[in-house]
């Protein structure tokens, strides 16, 4: 397998992804897999997915120039913003529960459960499940819950039960797995949503699949308002759903820069830079870059966003850094916190401090010559953050 675009049968992209689950997980992923197939073929599934993404979720998200922003920056870069932080639940999150709930009742599913780090996840399964009425439990670490307080109050107010997690670091990593333990014990009446391109296959092609609509929403309006594609794509990456997301559109486009930027941390803290410093090992299932120590065991990470607080990174992202196609950076909290402010104050777009971290990367691109269009995914608004942003210079 050595295309970037569509998976082996075994769901490996290069020598990343494939299934490392215990043999109780294996029936439920390959009901999975028929499922979602089924689905791509099935002209009812789509336009029943096509009808919650527009009058539920609020699709199709607008691409938006900041030009005070360019501005700023040195006027040099034309800077299109995709409005994800629109979307309903604040991010772009909701294309993929919407779908993956409709699978889960297309397999007779009567409970869902999703893990969260930043808690967009978890605010947009509890939002469809409650849409849906179907039962609804996320697992979130205690260090999240801490820092994330409003959505763990909107997750609540939607019905969902959430469960704490006080294992390992008490974040992402943990109530992924968390989850993953309450899905082997109750997989036959049990959905797992997952939140990310991480995860056995099919998860990452799934995940991915639900998020394209991102892309190719993305390229049809920069080609309508530039009368061209962009030089740069641009999103940040911590597990990596919503950089396929725009990704995906551009694949078959060498012209267009691919960039993936990750949390770099800050000094005496960490890094959560898995595509920039990982070496290949299995987490969650799956076969793909990951921070490690020195006896192979998962390191501890650091961001100062939730959600790219993971070890970790989707298979196909890795793949697509390995063989070129994207390039990986990272921007440290310091550098997010500030294109968080520049944001805020040039265009009064209040951004997620996930996006931040590409946000950030726009400061390097100035100084590029090779860059002049930029298509940045803005992920998701910043409003859950500010328990984050207090104290720090500026907030």
């Amino acid at each position: 397998m050595s295309t970037s675009d569509t998976p082996a049968i075994d769901g490996r992209f290069g020598r990343f992804g494939g299934r490392f689950v215990p043999e109780t997980l294996m029936p439920g992923l390959i009901e999975l897999e028929a499922a979602h197939r089924a689905a791509q073929q099935d002209e009812a599934f789509q336009v029943e997915l096509s009808g919650l993404l527009r009058d539920f979720a609020g699709r199709p998200t607008p691409l938006y120039r900041a030009q005070r922003l360019e501005a700023e920056l040195g006027h040099r870069l034309h800077i299109w913003l995709k409005r994800e932080d629109l979307l309903h639940t604040g991010a772009h999150k909701l294309n993929n529960t919407l779908g993956q709930v409709l699978l889960a009742k297309r397999m007779g599913k009567t409970r869902i459960i999703a893990e969260t780090g930043a808690g967009q996840h978890g605010v947009a399964t509890a939002a469809t499940c409650a849409r849906f009425g179907i039962g609804c439990t996320v697992y979130m670490g205690e260090v999240d819950i801490e820092r994330q307080a409003p959505n763990l109050q909107r997750m609540k107010l939607m019905g969902a039960e959430v469960r704490p997690v006080d294992s390992g670091s008490r974040t992402l990593k943990d109530a992924t797995s968390e989850a993953i333990r309450d899905w082997v014990a109750h997989v036959e009446s049990t959905h797992y949503i997952i939140g990310s391109v991480v995860g056995p296959h099919p998860y990452p092609t799934l995940v991915a699949d639900f998020q394209r609509v991102i892309g190719q929403e993305a390229r049809a309006q920069i080609l309508n308002r530039e009368g061209r594609l962009p030089s740069h794509a641009v999103a940040c990456v911590g597990g990596g759903s919503n950089a396929m997301g725009l990704f995906g559109a551009f694949l078959d486009d060498p012209d267009v820069q691919l960039v993936a930027v990750e949390a770099g941390g800050s000094p005496g803290e960490g890094h959560a830079s898995s595509l920039g410093r990982g070496q290949d090992g299995v987490l969650h299932g799956a076969m793909s870059l990951l921070l490690q120590d020195s006896e192979g065991q998962v390191a501890p990470v650091h961001s100062i966003s939730a959600g790219l607080d993971y070890p970790g990174v989707g298979p196909q992202l890795a793949h697509l850094a390995d063989r070129g196609r994207m390039q990986a950076v990272s921007a440290t909290d310091e550098e997010a916190v500030a294109a968080l402010h520049r944001l805020s104050t040039c265009e009064g777009i209040l951004p997620a401090l996930e996006s931040s971290h590409a946000l950030a990367h726009l400061a390097v691109l100035a100084e590029d010559s090779t860059a002049d269009l930029v298509v940045l995914n803005l992920s998701g608004r910043g409003d859950k953050d500010l328990p984050s942003l207090q104290g720090r210079e500026g907030s």
